[in-house]
């Protein structure tokens, strides 16, 4: 802000400012004329603007020129007086021109002094600065007012000036409170994070997410500014404690899920090897139910490493595959065979022609043979065999009832034939018996079936003597 006149006294000659030297207080000063017994000005270097101007903003507010007319004057031999109230002070001699360029000359350097003012108002009403530092600005500039080698009003600067002191106090004072405040807040924070960290170290289980957390309560914690320097150490000694501790148990919980991983893998190459030997076995049913059986095993078995688990798996589903393909294709062909047998018992029912009503004997040996062509051909379709065995049971109850009826009209030695019809009865649970022990089992069935049809009739016998 210095002005270019304003030079050292070794270029007196071509700057023409020339400081005055210390004197005695001045007398009131004489409007238009020299100061009586005024001393000459000496050869003293120009003071220089104030260090304050280092720590100003480069942005300063825009001050209008003052009038240094109003304040003070510039001789026709140079001499420079500023007038405060105090009295009149020589302040310097103008020797680069007239007295009108030194009279501006010096207003300008007052004006200098006044946007140092201005902005030190300025960063003091903003906030933007530090109140400490602008009070030793201000009381700086305050200081050197009554030696400035200005002309304007000083004693205005110098009002502002105490203004910006006593007003620094209370920011001072305001900024102390506020950082207390600031500091008591981010001491919160940073309590909060620790205790939210402390909480995640010791019971989250939820790893991946639990992790992420720690990572953002680390990031939000170096946002944090402020808090006292102990306080601080303690409160990160919390949280860095906290996370080595979820780490700790981190750490042992994937150390224990690889001993149960590699746990279930053995597990589960046991149980590929027991399918992968059952895969060719044609034991429909019992097989069946031993790769239900592994199945459950292998879902109790938990998960191997996975890549392991993926390729056990792929042999264990293969070797079920190979075994209900085979099993799937060989019920496919039963299904096959049991409908032609469902088709030819529907043939054999068709050209059936037993005829009750006329020779009971004969009507017997139709149906014994229709019995026995009857199982010759095999098992049906499970839903077909209750229409089939029905239409076959009617059948046998039109022989069984025109039989009885034929009894009654025909034997009057009704309970000789039922003793017949029992003994007949005993024969054919005999033969049943000994088919039974030489392991013919369709041949004991077959004889229980006759058995049970003699016994039908003994009791028909016996229940027509007792209706006579």
């Amino acid at each position: 802000m210095t002005d270019p006149n304003a030079q050292d006294t070794s270029a007196t000659r071509e700057s023409g400012a020339v400081p005055a030297p210390a004197a005695p207080k001045p007398a009131a000063p004489t409007p238009g004329g020299p100061r009586p017994g005024a001393p000459r000005p000496g050869a003293e270097p120009a003071p220089k603007p104030h260090p304050v101007a280092s720590h100003v903003h480069a942005a300063a507010p825009a001050v209008p020129a003052s009038d240094p007319s109003l304040y003070g004057r510039v001789d026709e031999d140079g001499t420079a007086w500023v007038i405060t109230a105090e009295g009149e002070r020589c302040i310097g001699s103008w020797q680069a021109g007239d007295a009108a360029e030194g009279l501006a000359h010096f207003g300008r350097r007052f004006d200098d002094l006044a946007t140092e003012v201005a902005i030190l108002e300025s960063r003091l009403t903003s906030g933007s600065g530090d109140a400490k530092k602008t009070r030793a600005a201000a009381e700086a500039l305050a200081e050197s007012l009554p030696t400035a080698a200005v002309i304007g009003d000083l004693d205005g600067l110098a009002a502002r000036l105490a203004t910006i002191v006593a007003d620094s106090e209370k920011a001072a004072t305001a900024a102390k409170h506020e950082k207390e405040h600031q500091r008591a807040e981010n001491t919160a924070r940073k309590e909060a994070l620790a205790a939210e960290a402390e909480q995640i170290g010791a019971e989250s289980t939820q790893w991946k997410s639990a992790g992420d957390r720690l990572r953002e309560i680390l990031d939000e914690w170096k946002t944090i500014r402020g808090v006292d320097r102990k306080v601080d150490d303690a409160l990160w000694r919390r949280y860095s404690k906290a996370r080595e501790a979820f780490n700790r148990r981190r750490g042992a919980h994937f150390a224990e899920l690889d001993r149960e991983r590699a746990a279930a893998k053995g597990r589960k190459e046991e149980l590929v090897a027991r399918a992968e030997a059952l895969q060719d076995s044609a034991d429909w049913g019992a097989t069946a139910a031993a790769f239900r059986d592994l199945l459950t095993e292998w879902k109790a078995a938990g998960r191997a490493p996975r890549e392991a688990d993926d390729q056990l798996w792929k042999r264990f589903k293969g070797a079920q595959d190979v075994f209900f393909a085979a099993r799937n294709a060989a019920t496919a062909e039963r299904d096959a065979e049991f409908e032609d047998n469902a088709r030819a018992k529907e043939a054999l029912l068709a050209a059936t022609t037993i005829d009750p009503e006329g020779d009971i004997d004969v009507a017997r040996t139709q149906l014994r043979e229709l019995q026995d062509r009857w199982e010759a051909i095999g098992k049906v379709p499970r839903e077909r065999v209750h229409d089939l065995e029905g239409r076959l049971r009617a059948i046998e109850k039109q022989v069984r009832e025109a039989a009885e009826s034929e009894w009654r009209r025909t034997d009057p030695e009704a309970l000789a034939r039922a003793a017949q019809f029992r003994e007949r009865v005993r024969q054919f649970e005999e033969q049943a018996a000994k088919a039974t022990a030489a392991g013919r089992a369709k041949d004991a069935e077959k004889a229980l079936a006759q058995a049970q049809q003699w016994r039908e009739w003994a009791d028909a016998a016996e229940g027509a003597v007792g209706e006579r």
